[in-house]
């Protein structure tokens, strides 16, 4: 049971931080992922085949892989709310140039450029959490922050096909109002971030000094354990060379190409099946409610359990059987319901994965380490699209891709399975926190 003070300042944080880092995350994942609407019609406009388009698509991980560490370590140094300020605005300006995309060359650059604007941004945020929520809190924590894709795709999705229904203005296509207008927020947002975002518990001001001054304690006890452990990793350089930040981003990398296979592709498989951009948009809504459901029960029950790896075992399991049944798919509604498990089971394991690194890592080791986990695991953000429009263009459909991503789904579990058996720190640690609590 929480004590009285744990449950106010529990309250007071998942309150005042987590709606907000959801937002912005919401707004990230928009810009990210509007391609696979403004691919209805920009594919045909300006000359992209389907393997143009996937391996444009993944370009922007490439961006992301090369500039993810270097900037969550400039943010380590100089705090989140100016970093991330300095990301929302910069991806946001990237992501309105969008809309100047003329053939697949301009496509390629501004991919990869929307890739290294936004880089640090998420495993930012993790960072951030680590710093604010005690262990007990904190795979629910980020649970919640990154309910925000399946939110975003669930309120983003009808937004982008209603969007895409407009006709020319201002001698602009719908696809180009597309990303214009979904780019504005991220802007506004990033001069909000610096007015609203407070770097660490020292400066909550919205806290009480009793609440305040608990925080701190508990996460400073925290820190002190970790870094008693004989696991534990603190320093940016032994971090990049930890084979469990390796195994981790590993596992991370079939998760990543399952969730970025369905952001840019969904759209088209759904299409396929006669609907107009609106429809589309409204039916993709279907499997990211399913998905928000699963994350936040799946992590609360990672969180009351203390146990990660079955945790993450499980839903990559059903996401590989979610990829296979809709290769085998030959209708809307079984599509549709492949959609929906591979959208569960890829958002459940994500919440207890991320509870793993912050496990043996602290300070300057947590930002590189959490870095690189991202930005290894997101190049299956790379690869998955760009395997399916590749294999899309040689055999005429999406089987034989959507068997391949199902691939990487199984070998993460696989590899979070035999992480538990060589490496027993992050699991342990999860146990033992939740023990010792």
């Amino acid at each position: 049971m929480y004590s009285d003070i744990e449950s106010r300042v529990s309250r007071k944080l998942m309150w005042r931080i987590i709606p907000f880092v959801m937002l912005l995350y919401f707004v990230s994942f928009l810009d990210r992922v509007n391609v696979g609407f403004a691919a209805l019609s920009m594919n045909k406009e300006i000359g992209l085949s389907p393997a143009a388009f996937g391996l444009g698509g993944g370009l922007f991980f490439v961006g992301y892989f090369l500039f993810e560490v270097p900037s969550n370590l400039i943010l380590h140094r100089v705090g989140a709310r100016i970093w991330i300020a300095r990301v929302m605005i910069t991806w946001g300006l990237v992501s309105a140039a969008s809309a100047l995309t003329a053939g697949p060359t301009s496509f390629y650059v501004l991919r990869f450029l929307l890739g290294a604007a936004e880089a640090g941004f998420f495993p930012g945020i993790i960072l951030y959490l680590s710093l604010w929520f005690p262990i007990r809190q904190r795979a629910a924590a980020a649970a919640w922050f990154m309910a925000a894709v399946p939110l975003s795709t669930a309120i983003g999705s009808p937004i982008s096909g209603a969007i895409m229904q407009l006709p020319p203005m201002f001698g602009l296509a719908d696809w180009q109002l597309l990303y214009i207008l979904e780019a504005v927020p991220a802007v506004l947002l990033g001069f909000v971030v610096l007015k609203r975002m407070v770097d660490t518990p020292a400066q909550a001001t919205w806290l009480e000094a009793d609440e305040r001054d608990w925080l701190i304690a508990k996460m400073k006890e925290e820190a002190d354990l970790r870094q008693a452990h004989a696991g534990h990793t603190a320093s940016a350089m032994s971090a990049l060379r930890d084979l469990r930040v390796l195994a981790l981003a590993l596992i991370y990398f079939g998760t990543s190409a399952g969730l970025y296979t369905l952001g840019l592709w969904a759209p088209l498989m759904i299409h396929h099946y006669g609907f107009d951009a609106l429809h589309t948009g409204l039916i993709n809504v279907i499997p990211s409610v399913a998905a928000i459901v699963a994350m936040i029960l799946w992590a609360r029950h990672s969180d009351r359990t203390g146990e990660r790896t079955w945790h993450v075992v499980i839903p990559c399991v059903l996401a590989c059987l979610g990829f296979v049944l809709a290769g085998q798919a030959g209708t809307a509604i079984t599509i549709v319901l492949a959609l929906i498990v591979v959208n569960g089971g890829i958002s459940a394991a994500k919440a207890p994965l991320w509870a793993m690194p912050s496990m043996f890592l602290s300070g300057a080791g947590a930002a590189a380490g959490i870095a690189s986990i991202n930005s290894i695991g997101n190049l299956g953000g790379f690869v998955g699209p760009a395997v399916i429009g590749w294999l899309k263009g040689r055999t005429g459909g999406y089987t034989a891709g959507l068997y391949v991503v199902a691939a990487t789904l199984a070998i993460s579990a696989i590899l979070t399975l035999v992480l538990a058996r060589r490496s027993s720190a992050p699991v342990a640690l999860g146990a033992a926190g939740h023990k010792e609590r």
